[in-house]
């Protein structure tokens, strides 16, 4: 059977996720563990999963390989794999990358908005695109098998990166910007060039990067999907959610404004609406991915197109990603 994988969340955890998880068929989501921490902040948050994998062993696990999602599979459970919003867990440090990989980060972003010392967020008024470190950096990603992530990033910084970038990197939650024009939504060129290196696209359900926002219709954003197959291939294009299900608004705050600034940065939003955005009604938990797949067949996928979308891409990408690499992928990379 195809897993239902979701390239991206970042909620608020607990049993009642987890259960939802479940509830919704999903083999294997990759998570958000870091935006602005630290190497040892980081490690202080995978310490707190360790201990949700302890106390919910009958509803998650932790994922290493593409190998893990047929295990969640075959025990009814859902795999969860580490990611970084933001490379601040490297601090300044590129032996952090194997580090941080051994103790399961699969995903790390170049960027969160701002300018870091590896490429150029989209938020910066001038996108250098990969510094002299970001080009270090991403071969070394390379060589451990940790994915290259330019969800947050500017496009010149996510074209470098696919260019520099051996393997194929991820877009792990984002939509065209000719469907809704967000700051974090990507341009055809930048997508073009991501389809044709066989990277990856996760189509994002956070309001600010739908059309009409939460009041986006489940009927609009299939045939965006739609539109997206007929331009750029089935083949690598999915589902990456960036659910923020239960946080607080004062998390908002965290993702945007980090440690980096004293004045609030009100980021896609408006000042009358500081905190996280009302969702979409046909999406606001882990159980709600059956609407998905039944929307997408409504706009004219086949199921086997559907199960690419809902999870047969990701893991092809996931198996293909996570090892270290060999032969003339491990050549590029030095």
């Amino acid at each position: 059977m195809t897993p239902v994988i979701d390239g991206l969340q970042y909620a608020n955890w607990s049993p009642k996720i987890f259960k939802e998880m479940r509830a919704g068929g999903v083999d294997a989501v990759h998570v958000t563990i870091t935006y602005h921490e630290d190497f040892r902040e980081t490690v202080a948050v995978i310490q707190k999963w360790n201990r949700y994998f302890e106390d919910h062993p009958d509803l998650i696990f932790q994922g290493f390989t593409a190998d893990d999602i047929a295990r969640a599979q075959q025990t009814g459970r859902t795999a969860i794999f580490f990611g970084s919003q933001n490379p601040s867990c490297i601090e300044d440090d590129i032996g952090l990358v194997e580090v941080l990989h051994r103790l399961g980060l699969r995903f790390m972003q170049l960027t969160y908005n701002n300018q870091s010392l590896l490429a150029t967020g989209c938020y910066e008024a001038k996108d250098t695109g990969l510094t002299r470190m970001g080009r270090e950096v991403v071969a070394e990603m390379n060589r451990v098998g940790l994915v290259v992530d330019m969800s947050h990033s500017a496009d010149r910084s996510t074209l470098d990166a696919i260019e520099h970038s051996s393997r194929p990197i991820a877009i792990s939650h984002a939509n065209p910007s000719a469907w809704h024009p967000a700051k974090r939504n990507k341009p055809d060129d930048v997508l073009r060039a991501l389809s044709e290196t066989g990277g990856m696209l996760g189509f994002s359900i956070y309001p600010h990067h739908l059309k009409d926002g939460g009041a986006c219709t489940l009927t609009s954003f299939c045939e965006m999907v739609a539109r997206a197959a007929e331009t750029y291939g089935v083949g690598n294009l999915g589902i990456g959610s960036d659910l923020c299900q239960d946080q607080p608004d004062s998390v908002v705050d965290w993702m945007r404004m980090g440690t980096w600034t004293k004045k609030v940065d009100y980021g896609e939003g408006s000042a009358q609406n500081r905190g996280f955005p009302p969702m979409p009604d046909w999406f606001g938990s882990n159980a709600d991915f059956p609407s998905i797949a039944s929307g997408l067949r409504a706009v004219g996928f086949s199921d086997a197109e559907v199960d690419a979308l809902m999870g047969g891409n990701w893991f092809r990408f996931f198996r293909d990603s996570f090892g270290a690499a060999t032969g003339k992928l491990a050549q590029a990379a030095e």
